[in-house]
This record gives C-alpha cells, sequence and structure tokens, in this order.
C-alpha cells in the first residue's frame, strides 16, 4: 500500500505559477511511475503528466506541455508539478496517483494508488 498527500494548491491569477508537491510513504521502495491527473467540475479525470521511477522518461498532456514540468525526488518520496504561465482552464482538483509499472500510462484505471486531490484555481 501507498499513501499520497498532495499540497500547494490556491488560487493564482491568469499567468501565474503554483508548484505542487506529492508526499508518499508506505511501500515505496515499489519503482512507481508518478503522475498527475486533473478533473473539472462537471468533467472526466483527465491526464496532466507521469514520470517514470528514474525520472529519464516525462509524458505530458498537449494542454500542458511548455507550461508543466513534472520530477520527483525519491530519495524524499516525492513528486512535483510546476505550473507556469496558468490559464483558468487549467482550473480543476489536481491528484497525484501511482503506478506500478514500467511504462507511463496516461488513463487513470491503469493507476493503483490516488492522493485525495488538491484544488487549484486560476482566476482570468
Amino acid at each position: 500500500q501507498v499513501q499520497l498527500v498532495e499540497s500547494g494548491g490556491g488560487l493564482v491569477e491568469a499567468g501565474g505559477s503554483l508548484s505542487l508537491s506529492c508526499a508518499a510513504s508506505g511501500r515505496t521502495s515499489t519503482r512507481y511511475v508518478m503522475g498527475w491527473f486533473r478533473q473539472a467540475p462537471g468533467k472526466e479525470r483527465a491526464f496532466v503528466a507521469a514520470i517514470t521511477w528514474s525520472g529519464s522518461s516525462t509524458k505530458y498532456a498537449d494542454s500542458v506541455k511548455g507550461r508543466f514540468t513534472i520530477s520527483r525526488d525519491n530519495a524524499r518520496n516525492r513528486v512535483y508539478l510546476q505550473m507556469n504561465s496558468l490559464k483558468p482552464e487549467d482550473t480543476a482538483v489536481y491528484y497525484c496517483a501511482a503506478d506500478n509499472s514500467d511504462l507511463i500510462l496516461v488513463r487513470s484505471v491503469n493507476y493503483d494508488y490516488w492522493g485525495q486531490g488538491t484544488q487549484v484555481t486560476v482566476s482570468s
């Protein structure tokens, strides 16, 4: 079992930046792919970004490429999402997730563990 706790959400104006953090605890010795997803009101949960255990491979949704950066610190059992040039359409609850896999997958059903989510609101 892995427990995930997100932090860093909040309210920011369009064009601003936020940095999200996800702290993992429990069975952290397993080499999980870590991902970020988001869910806006009335919409399905959507893939944002993911990173392999080594950090050598990342993947981003087209809507965030060039604006968001995912990274991880395995020594601290943390994964981060740096969000720049935020837009109102980035407003959502952001979730951290872990997948016991070597490959980056973009479907939420493939991820085994989830955090409780953190709200990000971007005002226009």
